[in-house]
């Protein structure tokens, strides 16, 4: 049974929607699905614009069978190899056996690499402004490596407006019968999962994000519709939605606010970490939020750190060195590369406590543009009544520099 959503004049989203697999990479938790998206053109030629993962490749056959309803399909667009769009790529060559490949060098590479099969296909190795007429549309390819794979590209219709941009502005979260952005509760439904997605997909490769935001600058008055490899369909609120690309991408914080982060074994060092909330918020600092980094998923805690300005990090000493959850977020915050955040630490150790000189110098050696607020909070197994005075001074620390954040 066929399953379509018509974008807009003779283009139809052919993907489909995944709720049973559980790790997006087999490493990111999506509890709320996640949507491959492909994307079928009918003019005087017939174009499918990227395929789906493997676990998706049965639906996506009957969408584009019902659209041709008996019509040859001719040109296959293939904007990024990864296989979760190209799994299902080597079943439509089967089927439709007078297609043609349009991509790029590294993409045919990346294709028999995967052990794709193009003979008797007609194979279009496509370059930085090339373009393609299909009858009434003609598209134009712009390259955009590691965003985020090398051989990745977006297609322009300059016909309708429609950017392809692969995986560029895609998000978690499966699309369930909706298609655009519209048609949603995107602020309280989408965005945290829309950052999420970004900022541990594609988070580490930014300045590379920040070239195709200025490739694309000089199409914006053109586009109408961007048209992701995952999640929702956007057709308003450009502007939106490249503020959010730009914060991301540059490593800016979305918003003043604080994120504490805690590492405890057996709950004192939780409970200083709540003391500290709590005494935020009576400096009238609310904008808040408290993870357990033990049992928070790190692509969690990475979206949040994206999004604040502050990090509070609480660890207990463990073996003389960081609690291992707390430096695995850590490693992680190294990889995707975040900068330009403010933290303040709390430690904890019952013989020899180690843990906040141990993040004091990772943040200050392993991490780019941070700021380290003077004072810090230390533990000896527990915090006392009489350190009362030492956690309102971190508190104060911390709304202070909130204040000069502009």
């Amino acid at each position: 049974m066929h399953c379509v959503r018509q974008v807009t004049d003779n283009l139809w989203w052919v993907g489909a929607n995944d709720h049973r697999t559980h790790l997006f990479e087999n490493i990111h938790p999506i509890p709320r699905g996640v949507s491959y998206n492909a994307y079928l053109l009918k003019d005087k030629q017939n174009v499918l614009f990227d395929t789906v993962d493997w676990s998706a490749c049965r639906q996506m056959l009957e969408n584009i069978e019902y659209l041709l309803d008996g019509a040859k399909l001719d040109a296959l667009v293939v904007n990024h190899l990864e296989p979760d769009h190209a799994a299902s790529l080597q079943e439509v060559l089967l089927r439709y056996p007078d297609c043609r490949i349009y991509c790029t060098e590294k993409g045919f590479m990346l294709m028999h690499q995967f052990g794709f099969h193009t003979d008797g296909h007609e194979t279009i190795e496509v370059k930085e402004g090339d373009t393609a007429c299909f009858g009434d549309h003609t598209v134009a390819f712009v390259q955009a490596q590691m965003v985020h794979w090398p051989e990745a590209m977006v297609t322009f219709d300059t016909t309708n407006g429609v950017l392809f941009s692969a995986d560029a502005f895609g998000s978690f979260i499966a699309l369930d019968g909706k298609l655009f952005k519209d048609e949603v509760n995107y602020d309280r439904d989408w965005i945290d999962e829309s950052r999420r997605y970004l900022t541990n997909i594609v988070g580490k490769y930014g300045p590379h994000i920040q070239k195709l935001l200025k490739k694309a600058a000089p199409l914006l008055p053109q586009i109408k519709y961007i048209c992701p490899l995952h999640g929702l369909v956007w057709r308003s609120d450009f502007d939106y939605l490249l503020d959010k690309y730009q914060h991301w991408s540059t490593y800016e914080p979305e918003e003043k606010a604080v994120m504490i982060c805690y590492a405890s074994m057996y709950g004192n060092t939780e409970a200083a970490a709540q003391a500290l909330a709590a005494k935020l918020a009576e400096l009238g600092v609310t904008n808040t939020v408290v993870y357990d980094v033990s049992n928070t998923h790190v692509s969690y805690l990475i979206s949040e750190t994206f999004r604040v300005s502050h990090i509070v990090l609480a660890s207990v000493t463990y073996n003389l060195g960081i609690y291992p959850v707390m430096h695995n977020y850590l490693m992680d915050m190294k990889a995707l590369n975040l900068q330009k955040r403010t933290f303040a630490i709390i430690e904890n150790g019952s013989w020899a406590c180690k843990s906040g000189d141990l993040m004091q110098d990772f943040l200050n050696n392993e991490l780019k543009d941070m700021t380290i607020l003077n004072e810090r909070l230390s533990l000896a197994s527990a915090m006392k009544e009489e350190q009362e005075d030492d956690l309102t001074s971190l508190a104060e620390a911390i709304r202070d520099s909130l204040n000069e954040v502009s």
